[in-house]
Formats: structure tokens, C-alpha cells, sequence
């Protein structure tokens, strides 16, 4: 669903149509109330906003089968024998993570890093990329980005076809639901994707909202229509406030929401436009908010991640920390993961520096 653009989180979008068992229980500090502690012993880049491309979707979602004998990243849940040291340990949790449409991008990467540390995984993915994500996903077109670090393949439990822009079955306008790119396809609002998570599991412990879209990106601010701005906004902030609003009621206490977002939210990136950066920054006000509701009324942790232009897998490994009990007191928070892109005033490859004698890496020629 994404491609990259000049390394940074944005690709110029096409028209915009667009089973468990508790290993631990950690609390949430700071927003939530019964504070506790948490028991330690229980414990690669791409872009952000995708290019839409037409696509015919005519299968419905199932469970996953491949062809092949395929480890589980989860452990089984009789597997609750402590790890040794401080690991960030996730056996026994369920994640559901919206936006996944290949195998490249932040999305992706956040799976497999929770699936590594043990969690199992739901997928939803948008409708008209359905088709062909599961066909890659059954003809192993994937397995090489599936291996984790012990070497066994992630395993996908679900795939669920998902439009987050559409927050229940009446908001879908005809003409959407009349788009060949739907046919075949039902139940993708984002409550009946929630309802469907709950009579397919009951509940989940991470939720990950990997959802951008900008129709307009590729325009200045001062060039972009309302239409453009509210859909900038709509799919790419507001997404996440419809996704914690439907799921937090099949979310176990002491659970996790993250989100991605980007410096655009605080400072001029030129190319990222249409509305986009506005999205950004509602999503970090957003997160604050949400985290002291959702930790106050159901003791849940909420955080962004803004990432830069590094490999993704920094932004998995960093989700999973956010994601476990090792986290159990963040909540509310940005988490820069850009190489201290956010610290610095201009570049370190800019002309500026040209004559000046800065700091480099003394490992590289």
C-alpha cells in the first residue's frame, strides 16, 4: 500500500475514493487510577501515506492457511515460563493493526517486532488492496520479509478488510459502496471490524493505527481545497479516534493504542502538504487527550511514534517496547524514533555545514 518518496513519510496519493492468556497485567501510571507496579519477571524506511492504485477486490477475508509448515511467532499459551533477564515479552497478547497492505512500511515492520516478542496478529487492511495482499501473503510472495530473528516466519491469524474512514455501515455513500473495488467485501466499517475482532476473539491487548492518506499532499497549504484538508484530517487523525472509540470496549486493562506521526506536525517539511501536516499535529493532541480518557476509563496506554527517515524495523522494535509491560508508565507521549532528526535545526548534509569541521562517524570511510 505504500511507496516512498525522497525518504520521507509521504507518497502523492491517486483521487482519493478511497487463545489468550494473561502474562502480565501492568498498569497504567500517570492517567490512570489503581496505580500499581509493574512486575519487571512478567513480564526497516517508508512512507506513511500510500498511492492509491485501482484494484479489483472480489474475495472475501478468512483466516490465512499457507502451503507450508509455518512456526507461530506466538507462543502457545501454556508457554508463561518467564524469560530470563529484562525482555520485552508479549507471548500470550493479541494485536490488531490497521493499515498493512504489503510487506514494506511502518505497519509491517510493527508486526513483526510484536510478533518476535510473542503476540499474536490480526491485520486489517484497506478493501480495494485486499485481493492482492492475501494472494501474496498464500503464495509466499512475503515469506522472505516474514522471517524473525529465531528464524521461524510471522504468522498473520486474520486478515480483515478495513476503510477507516468510514465509521459505520451508514456513513458509506452509494457510490462507494457500488465501486467495483468493494465488491465482495462486507462488514469494513470500522465498528463491524471491531464487532467481527469480538466474535472472532473477544478481546485484544494492542491496538496500532498504521492509517494515512492526503488526496491533496502534493499541494502547498495555501493551494489546498477544503475538500482536501478535511480528508487529510479524516483519514489520517480522526482514523485513529474512531479506531480507539470501537475497540477499546474488546481492549484487556492495562493494554496499549499507538499511532505514527511525523516532525511535519512541528516543523516545515516542503512537499508535505495538502493538509497533512495539520493531520500530524491533531494526531499528537490527540494522543494526549485519548491517553488520559482511555487510561482514566479503561486503563489503556496511548503514544505515537514520530518517525523519521530510518529503516522501519527501529519503529517495530520501538512499538513492541511501547506495546509491553516494560511501558507501563508511558503514556501521552511522542516518541521520536529518527536518529535525533527532531534535535537538530538543518540537516548535517546540507551546504551549511560544508566548510566546518562537524562530527562524523569514525567508523565510516
Amino acid at each position: 500500500m505504500a511507496t516512498a518518496t525522497s525518504n520521507m513519510h509521504v507518497a502523492i496519493a491517486k483521487p482519493f475514493t478511497f487463545a489468550s492468556c494473561e502474562v502480565s497485567k501492568p498498569s497504567v501510571a500517570v492517567f490512570s487510577s489503581g496505580i500499581k507496579e509493574a512486575p519487571w519477571m512478567k513480564l526497516k524506511s517508508s512512507c506513511h501515506i500510500s498511492s492509491t492504485h485501482v484494484i479489483s477486490q472480489n474475495i472475501t477475508p478468512n483466516t490465512l492457511k499457507f502451503n507450508r509448515i509455518v512456526t507461530k511467532a506466538m507462543s502457545e499459551s501454556n508457554d508463561t515460563k518467564p524469560l530470563p533477564g529484562l525482555p520485552v515479552d508479549l507471548r500470550g497478547k493479541r494485536a490488531f493493526i490497521a493499515g498493512i497492505a504489503d510487506d514494506n512500511g511502518y505497519g509491517w515492520a510493527i508486526a513483526k517486532s510484536l510478533a518476535a516478542a510473542g503476540a499474536e496478529i490480526l491485520v486489517g487492511t484497506w478493501v480495494p488492496a485486499l485481493n492482492i495482499f492475501e494472494t501474496s501473503l498464500r503464495r509466499g510472495k512475503f515469506d522472505e520479509s516474514r522471517v524473525l530473528p529465531d528464524g521461524s516466519l510471522m504468522e498473520i491469524t486474520k486478515v480483515y478488510p478495513l476503510d477507516a474512514v468510514y465509521d459505520c455501515p451508514e456513513d458509506v455513500p452509494e457510490d462507494v459502496k457500488a465501486n467495483k473495488r468493494y465488491a465482495g467485501s462486507s462488514k469494513w466499517t470500522v465498528k463491524e471490524v471491531a464487532e467481527s475482532v469480538k466474535e472472532d476473539f473477544g478481546t485484544i491487548d494492542i491496538l496500532v493505527h498504521s492509517l494515512a492518506n492526503g488526496p491533496e499532499v502534493s499541494k502547498p497549504l495555501l493551494e489546498t481545497s477544503r475538500y482536501g484538508y478535511l480528508a487529510a484530517i479524516s483519514a489520517s487523525s480522526y482514523s485513529y479516534v474512531s479506531l480507539l472509540q470501537h475497540f477499546i470496549p474488546i481492549m484487556n486493562p492495562g493494554g496499549a493504542s499507538i499511532s505514527l506521526t511525523y516532525i511535519a506536525s512541528e516543523r516545515i517539511i516542503p512537499g508535505y502538504g495538502g493538509g497533512m501536516s495539520s493531520a500530524k499535529a491533531a494526531l499528537e493532541s490527540d494522543t494526549k487527550v485519548l491517553a488520559f480518557e482511555a487510561g482514566r476509563k479503561h486503563r489503556v496506554r496511548v503514544n505515537t511514534i514520530s518517525a523519521g527517515p530510518l529503516r522501519s524495523q527501529e519503529v517495530g522494535n520501538a512499538a513492541a517496547f511501547l506495546a509491553s509491560p516494560l511501558a507501563s508508565a508511558i503514556t501521552g507521549t511522542v516518541l521520536y524514533v529518527d536518529n535525533g532528526l527532531n534535535a537538530m535545526g538543518v540537516g548535517v548534509d546540507s551546504p551549511v555545514f560544508k566548510d566546518l569541521n562537524i562530527p562524523r562517524d569514525s567508523n565510516k570511510s
